[in-house]
């Protein structure tokens, strides 16, 4: 008999449609640019729907920004991210300048997408990425866009520096206290009394600081809308346009590919343009602030009058962080003044010397180096010129002499401020205070009372002869107290015989027992009805050592 096997009728398979995205930028804001843009993302959303083998993934577009970098191009960073993600194969462009004219960004970006599967293909120079020369001509080519972008920013410099040259300001930035209006400086009288407010607190002897937290606490802002910091009242104070007058070319860039910014301190000429508009500072009070300013500067925190100085104030520094030594003081544990590097109050920092200078025995310490019978700031301060700290517990003096010490100088702070007083404090919190909900806490703790000193028991550790760890209880004051050292295991086995209950319930304990008062080898366990039971509590002999 024949066989006959019958062929089911299949589908055609199709092959996966590319999906196909562009890029377009443009880096000014002007109208012929902005017409550019809008026909590169016509163009491209109709040549990427008509073709039958594509499927459109979107035209990704970054308007008014350079092409020197990538971070700042938030489409360019969202087209990359969408490529990882695996939503685009391949990406179209005009032309290597629009996608990138630093050579290092292109190339990298390049070789990333290619690791991933991206093709990206340039109209203008007919380069596609993933072909064997590819490579070769964006980077030759890249190149060119770079000194291109370059000598682009070389010739506005030039442009900017022949208006500077006619007294012309070239950039509108926005200046608390004044508004442009066309190519002028006009008042704007609220923001003026700003300036005048600060200026004002510097000639009274105001820190920075004082009025920078002065204006924070009445809600005045920049001229941005932000709190005030430092930086903002420093620039306010030094910014000769106050006066009526202009300094130009104050900053310069250094590079147009990285963007670096830099203060011009000689490097370039500048250009002072006298009565350009309305002043809100006189001129002889900006120039009186300026040298209050440098006279503040030489004295270092010493002027700060917001700040706790004294005679060792940036006198103490460390030769490994390059900080001064800050000056602090704790109440917490007792009074407690001491010095510490300067680099311990950065997030993450970590000195190198460590440890902390006790300001008695710094006190201490440079009276014998100077031959002093008592500290005298002045006779310090006279004929020392810096303290190094270059290790710890240990202070290299250098004289205005030129004579170098090395002296030592412990700091015994902590067992300084351990008062009698202090002492007697803390145990009568331990013995009157409420458990705190803590993990290593139980139902035993600030529950055993020592009879003979009327300390608490507290919780420890210890090896046992077979060198197991064992939890024990013994008074807080053990050092000057001959009580007894309570076993916990043992302990808790005992308060389950006096409860009378099969197996020790911490729950149960706090329920029924008040404290327990313990008196030599005897352990009183007072109940919270009123009553108590005494039971014996034998005390182990230690086993002396075979020899």
């Amino acid at each position: 008999m024949r066989k006959i096997i019958k062929i089911e009728p299949t589908e055609p398979v199709l092959p996966r449609r590319k999906r196909v995205a562009a890029y377009a930028r443009v880096s000014m804001e002007c109208e012929r640019l902005m017409h550019s843009m809008s026909a590169q993302i016509s163009y491209y959303s109709e040549l990427i729907q008509k073709n039958p083998e594509w499927e459109y993934a979107g035209v990704y577009a970054d308007n008014f920004i350079s092409g020197t970098e990538t971070k700042k191009r938030q489409e360019f960073q969202r087209m990359i991210s969408d490529c990882e993600k695996g939503l685009i194969d391949i990406i179209l462009c005009k032309s290597i300048s629009r996608f990138a004219r630093n050579t290092v960004d292109l190339l990298e970006t390049i070789r990333h997408l290619k690791d991933i599967g991206v093709e990206v293909r340039f109209e203008k120079e007919n380069i596609n990425s993933l072909s064997g020369d590819g490579e070769l001509m964006l980077t030759i080519l890249a190149s060119f866009a770079q000194e291109e972008s370059r000598s682009l920013s070389e010739n506005v410099k030039w442009g900017i520096r022949k208006r500077f040259e006619k007294g012309d300001p070239c950039n509108r930035n926005p200046i608390l206290g004044y508004e442009w209006v066309d190519d002028k400086l006009v008042v704007v009288p609220e923001e003026a009394e700003i300036v005048k407010r600060i200026f004002r607190n510097f000639l009274d002897g105001k820190s920075r600081l004082e009025t920078e937290r002065e204006l924070n606490a009445e809600g005045i802002t920049t001229k941005r809308g932000y709190r005030w910091i430092d930086s903002n009242i420093k620039v306010i104070l030094t910014n000769i346009t106050y006066t009526g007058n202009m300094l130009l070319q104050k900053e310069y860039i250094t590079d147009p590919i990285t963007k670096h910014r830099k203060k011009n301190n000689g490097e370039l000429p500048k250009y002072y343009v006298e009565n350009t508009h309305e002043a809100i500072i006189d001129m002889e009070t900006f120039r009186w602030v300026q040298e209050e300013m440098e006279r503040r500067k030489k004295l270092g925190p010493l002027a700060n009058k917001s700040l706790n100085t004294c005679c060792f104030t940036g006198k103490i520094k460390c030769p490994f962080c390059h900080k001064s030594y800050m000056h602090e003081i704790r109440t917490d544990r007792g009074y407690a003044e001491y010095w510490l590097c300067g680099s311990r109050k950065i997030k993450g920092g970590r000195c190198t010397v460590g440890g902390s200078i006790n300001h008695k025995h710094l006190q201490e310490t440079c009276a014998k180096v100077l031959g002093l019978q008592e500290f005298d700031e002045s006779v310090f301060l006279e004929r020392v010129d810096v303290i190094y700290v270059p290790k710890r517990e240990t202070l290299e003096f250098h004289l205005k002499d030129g004579t170098v010490v090395t002296e030592a100088c412990k700091n015994t702070g902590h067992q300084d401020c351990w008062t009698e007083e202090r002492r007697a404090a803390t145990s009568l919190k331990r013995r009157n205070g409420k458990r705190p909900n803590r993990a290593d806490m139980t139902c035993f703790s600030k529950v055993i009372k020592c009879v003979r000193c009327g300390c608490n028991f507290r919780k420890g550790t210890r090896t046992s002869a077979n060198g197991d760890k064992v939890s024990h209880w013994r008074c807080s004051e053990h050092k000057g107290c001959n009580s007894a050292s309570l076993r916990d295991d043992l302990l808790r086995t005992m308060a389950a015989q006096v409860l009378s209950i099969d197996a020790f319930n911490e729950e149960e304990f706090e329920r029924r027992i008040d404290h327990i008062d313990v008196e030599e080898d005897r352990l009183k366990f007072y109940f919270r009805d009123g009553h108590s039971v005494t039971e014996h509590w034998p005390i182990p002999r230690r086993k002396k050592c075979q020899k």
